[in-house]
């Protein structure tokens, strides 16, 4: 036993070490490298950077929108995932596999399809291209899935039984929902909440054909970003790009925190 005990640490160790240098490898040295190559001119000049009129604008519009999406994703996705874990109809296992569609659709993709349904050409007659409009349009496609997919498996768990037992005392179904489920569902909405705003304040695929990228109109951060590095400025890039992974980390710290005094409350 003692000998077993001894090669399940080793080998617990060897795992824990090879997973260290992976996240090293691929996400630790790459951000390292960005927030080095952003001061390559010293604080001034970084600072300089990200407050330049033009970066101030992406930075307040990618903010602004995906605040925005993440409050219609934390309402329609928790309906959303409701209907498909409560409903039964005809069609339900299509539009479950619908849901995933953003996750396996290159957002290049499918800016050009919502540049084709919302462009001038729009055969539903409606056209939002160019405009802000159409930011907030593309960002709730690509974030579509991350509220759902974190609230479905929570409402497959959720015990039933404390909802009839709260309707067999006469509790309203909105008040059941209200002190019953809602908090037991919170931590999971906060959490796909918080990974749709860390997708939408990176996104560029889906909006670089449909937004117009019009300089302190509809150009997002990471649109900025780019034309940075085309305009040989990667110092200015990489400055951008350090805020908006600061915002990003902060969002996704302040939800786990949210989530963990959520659990705490409920049990």
């Amino acid at each position: 036993m003692p000998a077993r005990a001894g090669r399940s640490r080793r080998a617990g160790g060897l795992v824990l070490g090879l997973s260290t240098a992976y996240l090293t490898l691929i996400v630790l040295i790459p951000i390292a490298a960005v927030v080095a190559s952003s001061f390559e001119g010293g604080l001034s000049a970084f600072w300089d950077e990200v407050t330049s009129p033009s970066a101030v604008a992406a930075l307040e519009l990618t903010f602004v929108a995906s605040l925005l999406v993440v409050l219609v994703n934390a309402v329609t996705g928790t309906l959303i995932a409701w209907v498909l874990v409560r409903d039964d109809f005809r069609g339900k296992s299509v539009v479950n596999a619908i849901i995933d569609l953003p996750f396996a659709l290159p957002t290049v993709v499918a800016g050009l399809t919502l540049l084709a349904v919302y462009g001038p050409k729009s055969p539903l007659g409606v056209d939002v291209a160019y405009s802000r409009a159409a930011i907030v349009v593309a960002l709730l496609f690509v974030t579509l899935p991350f509220v759902v997919r974190a609230v479905q498996p929570v409402l497959l768990e959720l015990d039933r039984e404390m909802e009839e037992a709260a309707a067999s005392l006469g509790s309203r179904p909105v008040t059941t929902f209200r002190r019953i489920i809602l908090p037991n569902l919170l931590p999971a909405i906060l959490s796909g909440a918080a990974l749709s705003f860390g997708k939408a304040v990176g996104e560029f695929g889906s909006v670089v054909l449909i937004s117009g990228n019009i300089p302190f109109d509809t150009e997002v951060a990471s649109v900025h970003i780019f034309k940075s590095i085309e305009g040989d400025n990667p110092a200015g890039a990489a400055a951008v790009s350090v805020v908006l992974l600061v915002l990003s980390f902060a969002v996704l710290a302040v939800a786990d925190v949210l989530e963990r005094r959520s659990r705490r409350h409920d049990a």
